[in-house]
C-alpha cells in the first residue's frame, strides 16, 4: 500500500512539472500555427524615444549570422535559426524548455518610416535600434 502512495505522490508530481514547464513555455515562446517545421515566436520588449524604436528580442542560442532583420510596409520581421544545444553528446533529456528550431517575430511599428540603426546579440537577446526617418 505504501508503495502505490509513493509512486502516485511520484507520478503526480511528474505531471505537475511537467504542466508548470508547459506553462511556462507558453507564457515565453508561442507556437505559431504552421504547417511543417514549428515556428516559435520569441517575446519581445519594445520602447520608443520619439525618433528611435527600440526593440530587445529574446533569442537564447542564436548565432548573430543566423538571424535576418527586415523592416517592409511598417512591421520589423525578424527570424532566427537557432539549433540546439550539442554539449554533451552522450546525455539524455531530461528537461528541454529552451526551443529550437525557426523563432520569428513580426512586430508593427508605430507610424513612419524606419531604417534599422544599431544591432547587438548580448546574452542571448538581440537589440535593435530602428531609427525614423523624416522625410
Amino acid at each position: 500500500m505504501a508503495g502505490n502512495r509513493s509512486q502516485s505522490w511520484m507520478w503526480a508530481e511528474a505531471c505537475a512539472l511537467v504542466d508548470e514547464a508547459e506553462r511556462m513555455h507558453r507564457r515565453f515562446y508561442r507556437l505559431l500555427a504552421t504547417s511543417g517545421t514549428p515556428v516559435w515566436e520569441p517575446p519581445a520588449n519594445i520602447t520608443s524615444t520619439g525618433g528611435e524604436v527600440l526593440v530587445t528580442i529574446a533569442l537564447p542560442g542564436a548565432e548573430p549570422g543566423d538571424v535576418a532583420v527586415e523592416i517592409a510596409a511598417g512591421v520589423l520581421q525578424v527570424e532566427a535559426r537557432v539549433r540546439p544545444m550539442g554539449l554533451f553528446p552522450d546525455a539524455g533529456i531530461v528537461r528541454l524548455e529552451i526551443p529550437y528550431g525557426i523563432m520569428r517575430r513580426s512586430i508593427s511599428l508605430p507610424p513612419g518610416r524606419y531604417v534599422l540603426g544599431e544591432r547587438r546579440a548580448v546574452n542571448g537577446c538581440l537589440y535593435l535600434s530602428l531609427r525614423k526617418v523624416t522625410q
